[in-house]
């Protein structure tokens, strides 16, 4: 006589909840809703960028940010503030009560550079990444082991070898595709984790040029990130930093002296319905202070409202009871200043960013490209 199996259920038809609760019970965690109860993937958190121009094309119809719960991917070329934008978003993650655990492949971290940023060297931990299996296997465990909220950044995963690299030569053929699997795999084993722990994992990444006979595809896709293709899947967000060519990216202060960089940042993919939007702030890193240009980029954000009119040096803000306030561009952050004139910003910064790309009512060029993007 054949016995049933132990891990066969009874037969019978079951509800959706007695189904629910005995997936959960075979699992031992929840794994399994209602969907008309509850939704596990919805982001309920975020971390603001330092960009309020960058948080508004993020999340479509919302304000948004770095995702909690999911894995975030910061990729940018050479000098254009990967490791600043990082700081100020692991400062405003510990506002939130979020500690950070940062890994640095480069050895390039300085303490006052992060304090500058605002970090709070007291709630933050500084690892050194030496090796791709190591920084993984440390974000497991400390997942595992932690019920508290965390935000791991990595700078960067393209600086950090595996262990096949440190023990081989030098030569890049004897590990090849190595450490794209082991990339893979891991990220692939950490996003339930962190979903369920509400962690954030933020990669920083290089861009590197596209090297191809092909003219299309050079045009189409300029640059690729390295790690692999199968990290893409990985990632709930994207985000690509470019900058002008030469001097022209760079910001000088009275003296001559660089102090920061304008950098272009892109939406390479959403899971939140924004992909290919972009923007552009200038990041302050020469000083005391190392912090985004927030405030000076919202100007070029509404541009396009009607209720901002230009005519020569001067610009015409039209408040919703019809009155008008003139201003030129260098007495914009004084402006700012007036809580009336900053309230009426404010309103169009989220009609022309937010509710204007969800309700489809503007030009598309207006979202998805920059002047000197054409």
């Amino acid at each position: 006589m054949s016995r049933r199996p132990k891990n066969i259920m009874p037969t019978g038809r079951l509800s959706i909840s007695e189904m629910k609760k005995l997936v959960n019970k075979s699992a031992g965690v929840d794994v399994a809703f209602n969907l008309t109860e509850e939704n596990p993937t919805e982001v309920e958190q975020w971390i603001e960028t330092g960009s309020k121009w960058l948080d508004g094309i993020i999340r479509r119809g919302n304000w948004g940010g770095i995702p909690v719960g999911k894995i975030s991917e910061i990729a940018g070329l050479e000098a254009t503030g990967k490791s600043y934008m990082a700081a100020q978003i692991a400062s405003n993650a510990q506002k939130q009560g979020i500690d950070v655990i940062y890994f640095d492949s480069e050895s390039a971290i300085d303490p006052s550079f992060l304090s500058n940023a605002g970090c709070n060297l007291e709630n933050l931990l500084y690892v050194q990444a030496t090796s791709v299996e190591f920084v993984l296997e440390t974000v497991e465990s400390l997942l595992a082991s932690n019920d508290g909220q965390m935000l791991f950044v990595w700078d960067s995963v393209a600086l950090t070898p595996s262990i096949s690299d440190i023990e081989s030569d030098f030569n890049p053929l004897s590990t090849m595709a190595v450490k794209p699997r082991i990339l893979s795999k891991g990220l692939s084993k950490l996003v339930q984790p962190i979903a369920n722990k509400k962690a954030t994992f933020l990669i920083l990444n290089q861009l590197k040029t596209n090297i191809t006979r092909s003219p299309s595809e050079a045009l189409t896709t300029p640059y690729f990130t390295p790690g692999g293709k199968a990290l893409a899947y990985s990632y709930s967000l994207r985000i690509w930093l470019t900058a002008r060519k030469g001097k022209a990216s760079f910001i000088m202060d009275d003296s001559g002296f660089r102090i920061g960089t304008e950098v272009k940042a892109k939406i390479e993919k959403s899971r939140f319905g924004s992909q290919g939007r972009q923007c552009s702030f200038k990041i302050i890193w020469g000083g005391d202070d190392v912090h985004i240009l927030d405030r000076e980029s919202w100007l070029e954000a509404i541009k396009s409202s009607d209720s901002l009119k230009t005519g020569g040096a001067w610009y015409t803000l039209v408040h919703k009871d019809g009155k008008e306030e003139k201003f030129q561009q260098k007495g914009w952050l004084e402006k700012l200043e007036d809580q009336k004139f900053y309230d009426r910003v404010i309103e169009l910064l989220e009609e022309e960013v937010v509710l204007k790309f969800d309700e489809k009512t503007g030009k598309a060029e207006d979202f998805y490209e920059l002047d000197g993007d054409k």
